[in-house]
């Protein structure tokens, strides 16, 4: 039985806007925006897309890395997500990893309309180094974090709820984690409540 949570999904209605190299190419720094971050090969794009009950808004790849825009849906007036860069395994020049660090640096320090950030994280391989960076950039900015372990359908329930509890741990205050996943969408329903409260979306009946 569907919830009645995902039943009125509001983030069905995303659609693309842009593809931005610089800060300067992104929308006014106005509204409500969430970003999503996760390392090559989190399962990122397929969390967008199960979100948005898309199939290919957020284009997924078996080459890593693939995403080296900041790109932007429009979820409604004012709401947006953002999709940020993901690296580790991705075979990206250092002139372009050196260029995105700093990207990334001012967009955790300047953007005023970035409410939270879904960190996306494989079950099996979480808090890496890059997670480690994202975890600390939010810190820092006092911008929410919302862990996203995804890929949970292939741990047993026990290893899947272990997991969660270590990271929980080991997240800072005030940041939240749960386990997800795109193949069997166990999770939606708790990822959408999420964004509802930071994107103000008011409970329709």
């Amino acid at each position: 039985m569907t919830s009645e949570v995902v039943k009125h999904n509001p983030y069905r209605s995303a659609n693309y806007v842009i593809s931005a190299h610089t800060l300067k190419q992104l929308p006014a720094d106005s509204g409500l925006e969430v970003a999503f971050a996760g390392r090559s090969n989190a399962g990122k794009s397929s969390a967008i897309n199960t979100l948005t009950d898309q199939k290919s808004l957020a284009r997924t790849s078996k080459t890593p890395g693939r995403t080296q825009q900041i790109v932007i849906f429009d979820i409604a007036e004012d709401r947006r997500i953002a999709d940020l860069p993901g690296y580790g395994y991705a075979k990206v020049p250092e002139k372009l990893r050196a260029h995105w660090r700093q990207v990334m640096q001012q967009y955790f320090n300047q953007r005023r309309c970035l409410r939270g950030v879904v960190l996306v994280m494989d079950i099996r391989h979480p808090l890496r180094a890059f997670d480690e960076q994202m975890i600390q950039w939010c810190n820092h900015s006092g911008v929410k974090c919302h862990a996203l372990l995804t890929k949970s359908d292939k741990l047993k329930r026990g290893p899947a709820q272990a997991t969660l509890l270590k990271v929980r741990k080991q997240l800072p205050s005030g940041a939240s984690a749960q386990v997800f996943s795109s193949k069997s969408r166990a999770g939606l329903e708790e990822l959408i409540a999420r964004l509802n409260e930071w994107y103000e979306f008011v409970p329709t009946d």
